[in-house]
């Protein structure tokens, strides 16, 4: 296979699924991306043993893929499972496998860059053993739906056993249009055969079928595969009369109109992208090279790169402008070069593996209004995630030039954040290639600079530390099986408020998922050592969900997973109850104000919701505290008044059935200190866990003045909520013994902030 003029392509990186009996190469995959690949579903099956037409999720997934003809040996596990799906033919569809890898591919094997499957192309395959001599060739016939149908050529080899699951390359040998599923041949179609369906083998001679990108791209986001997507690399085939090509040869022709200037920088493109080249060879015309650059990932930058750098045929930055401008209106060419790829790469994963939380804080600083990448929205980013990170925000394009150069790349933004706040090796080491990058794409140092001078008063600065993490919990869709939406926002000790991207707004999601979503907000939030207090916004419904109780998932291999209200004091509070109820702000401010406020506990001398109205309406006028005991429908109605009232503060065991069970509460002293009661039942909850599995369930509505907003009026960006002092009407200036009763302050208390570090 032929590319430009002069570079063999040879056979690409094969990757094999190896046989867990033999150790045989029973099919192929394609690599999308440095620790995942690609291959059909059937074909795991084959490799563990099992019937290939199986459609259940194997239990044992752990299987060896193998590169560069088996000789490195990579253990793979199951991460996404699409099973193949017989329809009213004799193909199937469905049959897609993701596979995540346990250790790195072998340097030097680059992903697959996927293009869209049309008919008439004409396309290889390779068997999964990588031997070179196996390759066949076929032509794309029909391109129906979901399904792309080949016939193999009656000379050379066919495609057969083995094949399946590998990618289907393109003619110049850079780009994969999708993956090889099966062939029809005596035996049916699962080994290659007619099955019935009206079509027999001898009448079809090498009739295979395949998968195309666009249907396994449509697949694998519908199996909630997204970032599997996004981090698989696109290429683009150009057309008889496209309009991108037809500039790029003009461009090219300025730039490189002396064939051997145009062949000196070919060799030197060539040796980049890993590609064998003939000696003495002519330069590849023109419209040759364009086609290859739009067709071959980050070949368009790594040429940008060779004519800065080239001596007698180099660019200044200033003639790259078109060129440049070009890659940025095709996808799939990149921002970076194929060696500013790997060293920013190399770089970055010296910085994760000495903080993993360094690059989303830089990255929620440097990119405040930029959708960011859905790694870089958890608390660690890992070290796996860090090509799908750079491939996207290289995706990303600043629109405002600063100092009469071009805009400075939001990549480089982020990396310079990076930088400035990481050890003095990796730093440097970024540094440096923010220089190189910026220079390649004629970026002013003056442009740059302001970047490196707002990441370094960054650090200099301490961030407004995060005193609470804002939930807002809505139900989706029936009770069972149970989904939530959830928003999450930073407070911070001056009253603004931040969003918490996620990229989960819009995800319906189990009690689980959001209890490490929450966990995850929460590391990002705070340093190790600083619980914050976690406020879940509920509508009167969720007042009764057990959200303290979901889990909150493992921090690690080691740690097991904790209940969230182990994790941190974690209240609810009720916006609905505001919107419902007039002048309910003004009275919940004034009970929480007030500095003789007293807690009423009700228990059964309290008959029903008109008395306990009355006083807190009359004799309990100040209250800023309820405990509620008695049966769970009494309780229900009683929590409702309360709230309407403008109580802040309401205390109840879930669990308990009647007034018997309120000394269930007792160990957490129900009427101590008011400040110290969301740490009171957190603790209570720990020990409970640890000791007394019998112990009451505690539910807290906790409402501070300060959290008052309803979540329909928060914005994703920084706002500056109103200043309100929050105070404690219950702390003493002389603090009594937690369980003797509040003791009136002569004047109201701050609440204590609880420390967040950095953000």
């Amino acid at each position: 296979m032929v590319g430009w003029q002069g570079a063999t392509a040879g056979a690409p990186p094969v990757v094999a699924v190896l046989a867990r009996a033999d150790d045989a190469a029973v099919g192929a995959a394609a690599l999308l991306s440095t620790h995942r690949v690609l291959t059909c579903a059937h074909v795991v099956n084959e490799a563990l043993g099992l019937a290939p037409m199986s459609e259940a999720r194997p239990v044992e997934d752990v299987l060896q893929v193998a590169f560069e003809r088996r000789t490195v040996r990579v253990k793979a596990q199951i991460e996404v499972w699409l099973p193949p799906r017989r329809g009213g033919g004799a193909a199937w569809q469905g049959d897609l496998c993701v596979l995540a890898l346990s250790e790195p591919a072998p340097p030097g094997t680059a992903p697959v860059a996927w293009t869209e499957m049309a008919q008439g192309q004409r396309l290889r395959a390779w068997h999964g053993c990588g031997d070179p001599i196996t390759f066949a060739d076929a032509r794309l016939k029909l391109l129906d739906d979901r399904l792309g149908y080949l016939d193999g050529e009656l000379s050379g080899a066919p495609i057969g056993p083995g094949f399946s699951g590998g990618p289907l390359w393109t003619a110049c040998g850079t780009g994969a249009t999708g993956l090889v599923v099966g062939r029809l041949a005596h035996g049916g179609p699962a080994a290659g055969g007619d099955a019935g369906h009206g079509v027999r083998a001898e009448q079809t001679v090498r009739r295979t079928w395949a998968v195309p990108w666009q249907a396994i791209r449509e697949q694998l986001y519908a199996a909630g595969a997204a970032a599997v997507v996004e981090s698989c690399l696109t290429a683009r085939t150009p057309g008889p009369d496209d309009p991108v090509a037809a500039e790029l040869v003009a461009t090219l022709r300025s730039l490189l109109g002396d064939p051997a200037a145009r062949a000196d920088h070919v060799r030197r493109l060539h040796a980049e992208l890993g590609r064998a080249t003939a000696h003495g060879v002519p330069a590849p015309a023109v419209e040759d090279l364009a086609a290859d650059l739009l067709a071959t990932p980050r070949a368009l930058p790594t040429l940008s790169e060779s004519l800065v750098t080239a001596g007698p045929y180099g660019a200044r930055p200033e003639q790259l402008a078109p060129l440049l401008a070009l890659g940025r209106a095709v996808g799939g060419a990149g921002l970076l070069s194929m060696a500013e790829f790997a060293s920013l790469e190399r770089a970055l994963g010296e910085v994760v593996a000495a903080d993993a939380t360094l690059p989303a804080r830089a990255a929620r600083e440097a990119l405040r209004f930029t959708p960011l990448p859905q790694p870089l929205c958890a608390a660690r980013l890992r070290e796996t995630d860090l090509a799908t990170v750079i491939g996207q925000l290289e995706g990303y394009h600043d629109l405002v030039p600063v100092a009469d150069s071009p805009p400075v790349p939001p990549l480089v933004h982020f990396v310079e954040f990076v930088a400035a706040a990481a050890d003095t090796g990796p730093g440097d080491a970024l540094r440096r290639w923010s220089e190189r990058v910026c220079a390649r794409l004629g970026v002013h140092e003056a442009a740059r600079d302001q970047r490196r001078a707002d990441a370094a008063r960054w650090t200099a600065s301490r961030a407004e530390p995060v005193v609470r993490l804002l939930v807002e919990l809505t139900q989706d869709g029936p009770r069972e099986p149970e989904r939530y939406r959830c928003r999450l926002w930073q407070r911070l000790t001056d009253g603004g408020m931040r969003r918490v991207e996620t990229g989960t707004s819009e995800a319906t999601l189990t009690p689980q998922q959001v209890g490490a979503l929450i966990r995850e907000a929460a590391e990002l939030s705070a340093p190790a050592g600083a619980p914050l207090t976690v406020d879940v916004a509920v509508d009167r419904a969720g007042l009764h969900l057990p959200v303290d109780e979901w889990d909150a998932g493992s921090p690690n291999e080691f740690v097991p997973s904790l209940p969230l209200g182990v994790c941190y004091p974690l209240t609810l509070r009720c916006p609905e109850m505001s919107r419902r109820v007039p002048r309910r702000e003004a009275e919940h401010r004034r009970r929480w104000a007030d500095g003789h406020g007293r807690p009423l506990v009700v228990d059964g001398t309290h008959a029903d919701a008109r008395q306990v109205a009355a006083l807190l309406t009359v004799g309990h006028h100040d209250a800023n505290q309820v405990v509620l005991h008695g049966p769970p429908a009494l309780r229900g109605q009683l929590l409702e008044v309360c709230l309407a009232l403008g109580v802040p503060v309401v205390l109840w065991d879930r669990d308990a059935r009647g007034d018997g069970d309120a000394d269930r509460l007792d160990p957490l002293s129900p009427t101590g200190l008011l400040h110290r009661l969301p740490d009171r039942v957190r603790e209570f909850r720990g020990q409970a866990l640890a000791t007394t599995p019998t112990a009451g369930r505690p539910s807290l509505v906790w409402e501070e003045p300060s959290a008052w907003q309803d979540p329909a009026t928060w914005e994703p960006t920084t706002w500056e909520a109103p200043r309100t002092t929050l105070t404690d009407p219950d702390a003493a200036l002389t603090p009594a013994p937690e369980g003797d009763g509040p003791v009136a302050s002569t004047y109201p208390k701050p609440v204590p902030g609880r420390e967040a570090g950095n953000v």
